[in-house]
């Protein structure tokens, strides 16, 4: 380009002939000639088509682009995974290339929405109390000193862009249910209706147009809140394009400076005294004020939050001989009287709990593993194996729900043991349990200990003199004024003394 700007220079404005040019430049003189009649500055070369290694396969990768198109952000499939597939289908080529056809259909097919006006969208406003948008998004946090990928839920008012954001191991009903029971108890009420994207927590099918079949434990959510629920089309984030820019500001504001943290909670409540930090900071935009201000006017048009969703997600499990029920590869025990039979496990984001017959059997803290690596763990309630005990006294040498017992009575179960007879003494000991308060009887046990006198006999004694009050020290009588001496005896333990000393008739 630079030479031809020179031959141009010389002819029209040197007037140097085109036979000196010539010589000068080292060109043809048709070339040149071709070049000073041409009225483009700039030359353009025709590039020779070249055959491919790719070409074969330019039909079946068109086809995988427009399948990956419509697919999720997260369903998609790379171009490093396209490559790989084309080489199972008999591709020698390099991945440059292929990335380089990818390149250009993206391109061709962003200048056809852009000509077909797909591309335009149109500004949305929304009333106070109007509506609310809803999106999940993966993000990395340190707790405990390891990084930990969070499934974070982030919340976010359509009229005053009031957000909240809390993190969560996984994304599933119960995770997704605590979220917007937080978020509306710190939003201070519920909109009118919820805008959500097709994820598998709300919607079992996707129906032509805006038809929907939405999950019953999401319905019932819904129901209880009463807000009315409302789906963008699949891959069309911007129906809820707010919360979609939230989703990329609070990485910024907010997870690249978030310090380390001992667990999930401590971690979430410092998310949401950054954000409502952050409302007072914020510009709204488009009215006058900060996010805090606008949110405080919102308020007044929110529907008041009445009793949390009891947001659990019931599963019917059976029992096993060994009294446990088996949860995401971990156990979890139950008591022995409902062994080998069903019983309904209520799964909540950090606990379980574990009903039959219209009545609460236990409750146990939920553990997540997010390794499947990781082999399951078994929590044991030692309390739910005592009616087994008592039919198998044996069971208490052995017993792994035992190894959890309070010191005190692992203890005496060790001074129990060493005689004949001990370990059906201990489960007698132990099933005070189920008759008197847990305490009274560790304590009665305590007590024994100290005394040096670890048996049954003495147990049972302390923790009756226990339950009637007579360990305790006497509380002061309250005697009438007419009763009460003038003039008091002061305790004097010597006088003792002088009476053992003292001379007596025989």
């Amino acid at each position: 380009m630079d030479l031809l700007s020179v031959i141009r220079r010389w002819h029209f404005r040197q007037h140097v002939p085109i036979r000196e040019i010539a010589q000068r430049s080292g060109l043809s003189r048709n070339t040149i000639r071709r070049y000073l009649r041409s009225d483009v500055s700039v030359p353009r070369f025709r590039t020779p088509g070249r055959p491919s290694k790719l070409d074969p396969f330019a039909e079946k990768l068109t086809a995988w682009l427009l399948q990956e198109a419509r697919k999720s952000r997260k369903q998609k499939r790379t171009t490093k995974q396209l490559h790989v597939d084309l080489v199972k289908l008999g591709y020698a080529g390099s991945y440059a290339r292929v990335a380089a056809f990818v390149r250009g259909w993206k391109a061709e097919r962003q200048r056809d929405h852009q000509t077909s006006g797909r591309g335009t969208f149109v500004p949305l406003a929304f009333a106070p109390g109007e509506a609310f948008q809803f999106d999940w998004s993966e993000d990395y946090a340190v707790l405990a000193a390891r990084p930990v990928k969070l499934q974070v839920a982030h919340t976010k008012l359509a009229h005053s862009r009031a957000f909240i954001v809390r993190a969560y191991p996984m994304q599933t009903h119960e995770m997704l249910f605590d979220a917007l029971a937080e978020t509306f108890r710190v939003l201070g009420g519920v909109p009118d209706r919820g805008i959500f994207d097709n994820m598998k927590t709300a919607v079992d099918k996707i129906g032509v147009g805006k038809a929907r079949q939405v999950n019953l434990r999401f319905a019932a959510m819904a129901s209880h809140y009463l807000f009315e629920a409302e789906f963008c089309n699949p891959a069309s984030g911007w129906e809820k394009g707010q919360v979609e820019k939230n989703v990329q500001d609070a990485r910024r504001r907010l997870w690249h400076k978030t310090p380390s943290f001992p667990d999930l909670n401590t971690l979430n409540v410092w998310l949401e005294e950054q954000c409502i930090v952050q409302w007072g900071q914020i510009p709204h935009g488009l009215l006058p004020g900060t996010i805090a201000d606008v949110h405080a006017a919102e308020a007044a048009s929110l529907m008041r939050l009445g009793q949390p969703f009891d947001g659990f997600v019931e599963h019917t499990k059976r029992v096993s001989p060994t009294c446990l029920v088996t949860f995401e590869r971990n156990r979890y025990s139950v008591p022995a009287s409902f062994a080998n039979r069903p019983v309904s496990l209520r799964v909540y984001p950090w606990r379980l709990v574990i009903a039959a017959e219209g009545q609460i059997l236990c409750e146990h803290g939920r553990i997540i593993e997010r390794s499947h690596q990781t082999p399951g763990r078994t929590v044991y309630d030692w309390r739910h194996y005592l009616a087994v005990l008592q039919r198998k006294p044996g069971a208490l040498r052995n017993g792994a729900p035992f190894l959890e017992m309070p010191e005190a009575f692992r203890t005496l179960q060790g001074s129990l043991l060493k005689r004949p007879g001990g370990d059906r003494e201990m489960v007698e000991i132990l099933a005070l349990v189920l008759h008197h308060d847990e305490q009274a009887v560790l304590c009665a046990v305590e007590l024994a200990l100290e005394a040096g006198v670890p048996t049954k006999t003495h147990v049972l004694n302390i923790l009756h003199r226990l339950i009637d009050g007579k360990v305790l020290s006497p509380a002061p009588v309250d005697a009438p004024q007419a009763l009460r001496l003038d003039q008091e005896p002061v305790a004097d333990v010597e006088r003792y003394d002088t009476l053992r000393e003292a001379r007596h008739a025989s």
